[in-house]
């Protein structure tokens, strides 16, 4: 469960220089303070982000990031856990700026317990929205991922997980990623 309070975009801007350690996403002008995550979501949110990052710049495709403030809207700021920007997106973007301005081609959200569904989707439609390709959930507990694009939704529950257009190639099997061993 997140707390919230009401502020304004700079309000927020300024929030996030002083508090560096805590967490906030800004939903239509609606603060939320968001729970530390469980090793089991960082190792879910880990493996996903290396597998990314290695075939990105293998492919010179882009940058894949973690835990970076995406400007969505006048007063949407989100973080995902994993993003990919493409090399055209850098190119428009100042990287030593936060927030980033529009949305990743990709965004990654593993879902813990505390997440309602209501938030979930609303944070679907607000990365599809304002410009995101794909936006992956990643369900631990039920060992699936729901993969959200311009055409609907589909539920992956084996095999791997991929974006052939955006991506072509990539290729990352879902018991890689949660395979429960940690220390792997």
């Amino acid at each position: 469960m997140s707390a919230s309070t009401r502020i304004s975009f700079d309000q927020f801007l300024k929030m996030q220089e002083a508090e560096e350690t805590i967490c906030y996403e800004l939903d239509e002008g609606e603060l939320l303070v968001t729970p530390s995550p469980t090793i089991e979501h960082n190792e879910i949110r880990y493996r996903i982000h290396r597998a990314l990052r290695d075939f990105s710049r293998a492919q010179q495709l882009g940058y894949v990031t973690g835990e970076i403030d995406f400007l969505l809207g006048v007063d949407i700021v989100r973080r995902p856990d994993v993003a990919f920007v493409t090399t055209a997106h850098l190119q428009r973007i100042d990287v030593k700026r936060s927030p980033v301005e529009g949305a990743p081609a990709l965004a990654v959200e593993v879902i813990s317990p505390s997440n309602f569904a209501q938030d979930t989707v609303k944070k679907i439609h607000q990365y599809l929205g304002a410009g995101s390709e794909i936006v992956w959930v990643i369900y631990p507990s039920l060992k699936m991922i729901a993969v959200h694009d311009y055409r609907g939704s589909l539920e992956v529950t084996q095999g791997v997980l991929q974006a052939e257009k955006l991506l072509p190639g990539f290729k990352l099997s879902l018991a890689e990623i949660f395979d429960e061993d940690v220390l792997k």
